[in-house]
Order: C-alpha cells, then sequence, then structure tokens
C-alpha cells in the first residue's frame, strides 16, 4: 500500500513538473535546455560586445543554477528561473539592438536604431535555436566598421588583462631622439603590449632607432603629429591603460548601434575628435581627409545624419545671425572700413542689397537684416560648398586658412566642418552625375560665377563622435575626448544600470 501511495505522489509530482514546464521556455525534463546553458554564458561574457554582464545578472547565474539543482521538481523554482533568463534575455537582446540608451540622452540628434523589439518572435527563437550566439549576432548592425570595433574590443580586453607594467615616469619634460630616459624599458613593454614595437626588440640605453619608430606609429593611431617626441599630449596618450581604452571601444560601440540600420555606400562620415573625414564606397579604398570642426567650448559640431544634395562653386557666405551680433557688427561698426575690403554686404529678406549704415549694421545683429560675405577668393567658404539641409545649418565647405590642417587638435570653426581639399571631395560626391563631368567642374572652380551643381542621387552624410575607431586596415586609433561626450556618455550607462539582481 506505502508503494502505491509513494508511486501515485510521484506521477503527481511529475504530472505538475510537466503542465508547469509547459509554460517554460528555458525548462525541459526538469533540466535548463541546451539554449539557456548557451544563452547563460552569452550573458556572462556581455564584455566582449561592449556591454555589462551585471545588468544581465551575469554574477548570479551560477547561483541561481545550483538552487535549480538542488530542488529538482520544484515548479516555483522553475518559474523563478525561467523568469530571470526571459527578462536577461530580452533585455541584452534589445541593448545589442539598439544601444543601452537613447541617443537624445546624451546630445545626438538621432532617433534610435529601428522600431522596438518583437518580444516573443525574440523569445521564441532563442528558445528553440541550435545556435543562439548566431541568433543574437543577426540582431547586431552589419555595419562594417561595427564588425572591427568589435573584434578590436576582445583584443583590448585581452590586453587590460596584461597590462600590468610599471607605469611611465611622470613627464617632465619633451623627450627626443638621442635623449637618455629612466622610462625606456617602461615605454618599451608598452609599445610591445600595444603592438607598435617588436617583441623581440632590446632596451636601448637612449631613446633612438625602433623605439623612435615605434613611438611614430603610436602618434599616427593617436591623432598625434608623428614626430617621435613624446611631449605632454604623447605622454598622456601612453599613460591610457588598456582598460580605458577598452571602454573608448566599449563606447564606440554602443554609439555604432544607434545608427540607422541602412546606412551603406556611398556614405560620407565625418569623425568629430579625429578631425577627419572618409568618402565611403564599396569598390574603391576611402578619399580621406582632414577636416577642422566646431570649437569644443563654444560652437560644437553637432551628431546627426544629413543627405548631401548639391554642390556649390563660388559660394557667397549669407552669416549666421548669432555670429553677426556677437563678433562682425561689432568689428564693423568699429571700423566700417572693414567690411568692404572683406567683402562684406548687407541684405533683406528678399536678397536685396541694403546700403551699410549704423543703424543697418544694428538690423543686422538683431536679426532684421543679414551679412553676406561676397563670393571671393577670401570669402570664409572659400571656393566650394556642399550642402547637407539640417536644422543646424552645418554644412561642408572649402576655406582660404589652410594653415589650421597642420595642427593636431582642429577644433576651431562655429561648428560647420572645413575640408582639407574639398575639391577632391566635390569630384567624388558628383562621380555619377553625368551633367558635371571632370572638366566641367574644374570649369566651374576656374571661374567667378556662382553655379549649383544637383547631385543625381544624395548621399547621406553622418556626422559622429567616436573616441575609438579602427580603419579598414585593421589599425585600432584613438582620440581626445575634445568635447567631452565620453564622460556624458560614462554618466547616462551609469544612470540606465538596472537595479541589482535577485539570487
Amino acid at each position: 500500500m506505502r508503494c502505491l501511495i509513494c508511486c501515485i505522489l510521484l506521477l503527481l509530482a511529475l504530472s505538475s513538473r510537466a503542465r508547469a514546464e509547459e509554460t517554460l521556455r528555458w525548462i525541459r525534463d526538469g533540466h535548463p535546455t541546451p539554449q539557456a546553458l548557451a544563452l547563460i554564458d552569452i550573458l556572462r561574457d556581455a564584455e566582449a560586445k561592449g556591454l555589462d554582464a551585471n545588468e544581465y545578472d551575469g554574477p548570479v547565474w551560477a547561483g541561481r543554477l545550483d538552487a535549480l539543482a538542488r530542488a529538482p521538481g520544484e515548479p516555483a523554482a522553475f518559474t523563478r528561473f525561467d523568469a530571470a533568463l526571459t527578462e536577461a534575455a530580452f533585455r541584452y537582446s534589445s541593448d545589442l539592438t539598439r544601444g543601452r540608451i537613447d541617443p537624445r540622452s546624451v546630445g545626438w540628434q538621432l532617433d534610435r536604431s529601428s522600431a522596438p523589439l518583437d518580444r516573443d518572435q525574440i523569445l521564441g527563437t532563442l528558445a528553440l535555436t541550435p545556435d543562439v550566439a548566431t541568433e543574437l549576432n543577426a540582431l547586431e548592425t552589419q555595419l562594417p566598421i561595427y564588425r572591427r570595433t568589435l573584434q578590436m574590443l576582445r583584443v583590448y580586453l585581452d590586453l587590460a588583462r596584461r597590462d600590468v607594467g610599471e607605469p611611465l615616469p611622470a613627464w617632465k619634460r619633451t623627450i627626443v631622439e638621442g635623449d637618455e630616459w629612466e622610462g625606456l624599458a617602461t615605454l618599451v613593454q608598452r609599445l610591445v603590449l600595444v603592438g607598435d614595437l617588436a617583441a623581440d626588440t632590446p632596451v636601448p640605453s637612449r631613446y633612438e632607432g625602433a623605439v623612435v619608430d615605434a613611438v611614430k606609429r603610436f602618434q599616427q593611431r593617436h591623432g598625434l603629429i608623428p614626430d617621435g617626441e613624446i611631449d605632454r599630449r604623447c605622454a598622456r596618450a601612453l599613460a591610457v591603460s588598456m582598460r580605458a581604452r577598452a571602454t573608448q571601444l566599449a563606447f564606440s560601440l554602443e554609439r555604432l548601434r544607434w545608427l540607422p540600420r541602412d546606412l551603406a555606400p556611398p556614405l560620407i562620415v565625418v569623425n568629430i575628435p579625429e578631425f577627419r573625414l572618409r568618402a565611403i564606397e564599396s569598390s574603391a579604398p576611402p578619399l580621406s581627409m582632414k577636416v577642422v570642426v566646431g570649437r569644443a567650448y563654444h560652437h560644437r559640431t553637432p551628431v546627426f545624419v544629413g543627405s548631401l544634395s548639391s554642390v556649390l562653386f563660388h559660394p557667397p557666405w549669407t552669416v549666421p545671425t548669432d555670429i553677426a551680433r556677437k563678433e562682425l557688427v561689432p568689428e564693423f561698426t568699429a571700423h566700417p572700413e572693414k567690411m568692404e575690403t572683406q567683402n562684406f554686404e548687407l541684405i533683406d529678406s528678399s536678397e536685396s542689397v541694403i546700403p551699410s549704415s549704423p543703424e543697418a549694421l544694428a538690423k543686422a545683429a538683431s536679426g532684421q537684416l543679414r551679412l553676406r560675405q561676397r563670393a571671393g577668393p577670401h570669402s570664409a567658404l572659400g571656393g566650394i560648398k556642399l550642402d547637407l539641409p539640417n536644422r543646424n545649418g552645418i554644412y561642408l565647405h572649402d576655406t582660404p586658412s589652410l594653415g589650421g590642417f597642420a595642427k593636431e587638435r582642429r577644433d576651431f570653426s562655429h561648428g560647420c566642418i572645413r575640408l582639407e581639399n574639398a575639391l577632391a571631395l566635390a569630384r567624388w560626391a558628383l562621380r555619377s552625375t553625368p551633367e558635371w563631368p571632370t572638366e566641367r567642374i574644374d570649369e566651374a572652380v576656374e571661374g567667378e560665377e556662382t553655379l549649383r551643381a544637383t547631385l543625381a542621387k544624395a548621399i547621406p552624410v553622418l556626422i559622429l563622435y567616436n573616441t575609438a575607431i579602427v580603419t579598414e586596415s585593421g589599425d585600432a586609433q584613438f582620440f581626445e575626448d575634445l568635447y567631452r561626450a565620453d564622460a556624458r556618455l560614462a554618466r547616462a550607462l551609469a544612470g540606465a544600470g538596472h537595479p541589482a539582481p535577485a539570487p
């Protein structure tokens, strides 16, 4: 009789467990499914995707699995485990697809990269797929720069685990070739670690030879003039830990997840802290050039996606009211002769020219009239302007002031982007517009008439901000946080963190 009762109780327990499992995704036959175990391993390794494993309960999964093993057949334990993994899986999927925060919360003029995910579809697929990792990878953006950055993050996470050397001596003076320096052994160790110096390079008695060449490579990858001199900026870059560099790469991944999924070549990308523009197409190496961007403290260049629609040759410059009021009107009021020597005029809303006077200048300061600089060799816009209509009034343009491109730090515009080689970019942009062959472009440049060339098909323009990028050749490059945007993103990500998970 007792055996019969035990059998009945066992059957009831099995039946109860079976009924419970019918509603669960991650439990079968009283055990976590293979998909559940694979998913837990991925959540624990979230750092490899630039994410925080703590936000997906990474540290507590071992304890949960252990508790589940100690409580076989308990429907309540199954339900708790299943609910926790379901929540963590969907949060991870969403963050991997769209980023952890809304880009507008940190000043980016972008909507999140895609519509909200279909929760049931995502979770249903993950629960049944034979390859959880592949399904999750398919959710990520397929932009090549994202894939390169993802691979490089793993490299730098490994470097961070091996970055246990002594810190470089505090910077006191610029180290130049031929100098003796007590930091040479540490410098060699650091350059070998990051791959700029061969591993078998001996420590020299003076700063010279292969070590100088390695510093030049390091400088090239960090937005510095590659002169081999270890000045204050170079020393500061050398001192940054590999963990901090990995964090920069993780921030780049977060920002790339915000971008529209349909971005594809041909594409123009300006990376603000790099001071560089790349015109990208599928079948050829990118056209690359230096740029000048907006001042860090007054006129920051915004981050947004625009569309290049036309090229203007010999453009006049209609001055924004804010610049007129703060800079030009006071100058021309004090020195009226400068208005003519600098080729400026006043215009009304119909673009009729208004004679200059103190009263008219006052109207320009209030926005009732506009200041316009006529086209010419000394125009602020140079000979070419590339239009991308946007609410910020930002565009790409030529400049007569070429000396600034020789500087390491190039943030001295009012927000628009000055081009090192505007003609090359104009030719690239118009290459698929039959009405504007190279000969006609050259004629327009050599003439004096203001001409507009409308592109046959508009080209997306991405104004980006990443302090870490991975080039097409596979080089990791790092730049100073010009606008303190990394610091702002770090605060936003910390604020978006989830409460501590239940055990």
